[in-house]
């Protein structure tokens, strides 16, 4: 069995340890008694807890791809009621959950031009096209959103020459 060298210590390791052990020693000579403090488990890792924000449906496929190094946002958008997003495209992709009100989406992926998403209901925006969306209701609009974006682009262009049309 061989062992390894014990590391020598430096100065800095060593300076901070008698900082340490001076601090402890000032804390535990106080006059004045300490105030209670909740006990630490370092054994039992604290319990793990997930909270499902919000779900939502979506009919067709869902596919995300992104070239390259990527950034991941979450966001929560609200739209008061009249207001929108303006015109915009991505240069990624975002799946959104409207998780209140209802948004209008006008885009030129929808035969019509236009499409509706209740409260539950999911949907995607794809990079390149120009798009809207507006709250055309008396409540506020509440999306959670989901974007994956290349490295080092905006979440959203409102310069539309950059848009692929």
């Amino acid at each position: 069995m061989t062992s390894t060298p014990a590391r020598p210590r430096t100065a800095a390791t060593a300076a901070a340890l008698v900082a340490l052990a001076a601090a402890l020693l000032a804390a535990c000579s106080a006059e004045e008694p300490a105030e209670a403090t909740t006990p630490v488990d370092i054994i039992t890792p604290a319990p793990v807890t997930a909270e499902d924000l919000a779900t939502g449906t979506q009919a067709s496929d869902v596919d995300v791809d992104v070239d390259g190094p990527t950034n991941v946002t979450f966001r929560r958008i609200t739209i008061e009621p009249g207001a929108g997003t303006g015109l915009h495209c991505h240069y990624g992709s975002l799946i959104a959950v409207v998780e209140q009100g209802t948004l209008t989406h006008y885009a030129p992926i929808y035969p019509d031009g236009v499409h509706e998403y209740s409260a539950g209901d999911s949907l995607t925006e794809g990079s390149g096209y120009i798009h809207e969306g507006k709250n055309e209701g008396a409540d506020a609009v509440v999306l959670l959103v989901t974007y994956v974006t290349p490295e080092g682009l905006p979440l959203a262009e409102t310069e539309l020459d950059n848009c692929d049309a």
